[in-house]
């Protein structure tokens, strides 16, 4: 479990607070930011900051950072509760909420497919009052009984890995998840929309906690993490904070999707539209974006003239001097970093880098590629 103190609990929203059992104080400035969103508004910001679907080379249903959870000792230290955070691929997302605790959260991924899939989660998040009901629905597999709430996350997988599953329950959790979508939020989703749920929740049912990020090329890859390890990773200290890690977690994680808190968005970040809309509507409320999660997106954006585009869409952003950047970095024996740290061959390493600083280096002329941004990372 996540030991770091919960901070600044009156920049949280209350619903957040509600679920933490934090009793909020009045804070001394209010921000336009909302508690939660109407189902309307939330998928108005999806329509409005969105722009057409893009081409990624894999699937990415789940992440292969095996090392996502280094850096969050180091968050905890560096940020307060109550920002805005931005973040682009999968669920590893939710831990990262789940540990700086944002007023709210927004993912931005060129691919239609991952809004999709964290509409997907979405909707078994709400669905699942707990963990265990979660990877029931995840997985389509029976509940193993006895399950209690403070088993970790490593009972949790050796019991539903003892489960087989049900195609019936898929079927099922598939209807259920579609109905709270489009009946209970009024999420106007297409057939095409519908049918990519429906693929990717059947990754989920025929991959299971075994899924890996080369899915459904079960052969190749076999070093990227599984799903059940990467809910069960730790942080250098060996710590584990992933939302699936306890059910303080994952109740956090609950709170933010009900109160429709986690917005996706398909945008490309070398893109025209999604992060400057993003900016204005985070400025018109006087937000701060204390955390953007990049992933190794700018690997790719440095083999084209977008990284410009990039780093002047951040400029849009408003940050402070406490707004940090993540970014992974795969090591294919290059060294990288002030401190010459070296990453296993083909394993990923987690970044962090100042936002404000890293602008200054972009507009200074230091920062020409890929590899200028990995050197000035700790």
């Amino acid at each position: 479990m996540n030991r770091r103190p919960l901070f600044a609990a009156a920049a949280l929203p209350l619903v957040i607070l509600a679920a933490l059992c934090v009793s909020p104080r009045v804070p001394a400035v209010v921000d336009a930011l909302p508690d939660r969103l109407r189902d309307d508004t939330f998928w108005r910001l999806v329509e409005d900051f969105s722009e057409p679907g893009g081409y990624f080379r894999s699937d990415n249903l789940i992440s292969n950072e095996d090392a996502y959870q280094h850096v969050i000792p180091t968050l905890s230290r560096r940020l307060t509760p109550g920002g805005v955070y931005i973040g682009v691929g999968p669920d590893q997302n939710f831990t990262y909420i789940v540990a700086v605790r944002p007023r709210m959260a927004f993912i931005v991924d060129i691919r239609r497919q991952n809004l999709l899939l964290h509409l997907m989660y979405k909707g078994l998040v709400e669905l699942s009052p707990d963990r265990a009901t979660l990877l029931s629905r995840l997985f389509s597999r029976k509940r193993p009984t006895g399950i209690g709430s403070t088993w970790s996350a490593r009972a949790l997988f050796d019991a539903y890995q003892a489960e087989a599953p049900s195609a019936e329950l898929f079927r099922e959790n598939l209807a259920a998840v579609t109905d709270r979508l489009v009946r209970g939020h009024g999420f106007p989703l297409s057939a095409e929309d519908l049918t990519t749920l429906e693929y990717v929740y059947r990754a989920f049912y025929v991959g299971g906690p075994d899924m890996r990020y080369s899915f459904p090329r079960s052969s190749a890859g076999r070093w990227f993490p599984s799903y059940a390890e990467l809910m069960m990773e730790t942080d250098t200290e060996g710590e584990q904070h992933s939302y699936l890690a306890s059910e303080r977690n994952y109740q956090t994680l609950r709170a933010y999707e009900t109160a429709n808190l986690i917005v996706p968005v398909v945008g490309d970040f070398g893109g025209d539209k999604a992060l400057t809309s993003l900016g204005r509507y985070l400025r018109a409320r006087g937000a701060t974006v204390t955390l953007f999660y990049t992933s190794n997106v700018e690997q790719y954006l440095f083999q084209t003239s977008a990284w410009r585009k990039f780093f002047s869409n951040v400029g849009e952003l408003p940050v402070n001097d406490k707004s940090t950047v993540i970014r992974s970095f795969f090591n294919y024996g290059l060294r990288y970093g002030a401190t010459g740290n070296v990453s296993p061959p083909g394993r990923s390493a987690m970044l962090t880098d100042s936002i404000p600083s890293l602008l200054a280096a972009v507009r200074s002329g230091h920062v020409q590629r890929y590899y200028d941004v990995i050197e000035r990372s700790h």
